[in-house]
């Protein structure tokens, strides 16, 4: 089966005969995953299909990936941390903390 973008066909009513039945073979072969028609149809979409993402989207993509938690925990210092917590013993250094959000900023606005 060949499908063309070269118009209607004639014999067909406006082209809708013809598109109908390609488009309802092009699903039943999609369907049954044969090589062919993941190739055609992969042909097809990498020459028409482009996908522009915004600077905004790409940025919001990356702070996702710096917020999923990753495989890089370390349990031995959470255990300890936690353990100071529920001491009492833990002990916030807020100048420290305010130094690196004011360099962060920092960063962020350059």
């Amino acid at each position: 089966m060949k499908v063309s973008n070269s118009g209607p066909k004639s014999g067909a009513i406006g082209g809708t005969a013809t598109a109908g039945v390609a488009s309802a073979e092009a699903a039943k072969v999609t369907r049954s995953g044969t090589g062919a028609a993941k190739s055609v149809g992969s042909e097809a979409l990498s020459s028409s299909a482009k996908v522009d993402v915004s600077p905004r989207a790409q940025e919001m993509k990356r702070v996702k990936e710096m917020a999923t938690p990753g495989d890089g925990i370390d349990e031995a210092k959470v255990a300890r941390l936690q353990a100071l917590i529920d001491k009492g013993q833990y002990k916030v250094d807020a100048r420290a903390i305010a130094d690196k959000l004011v360099d962060e900023q920092m960063k962020m606005n350059e």
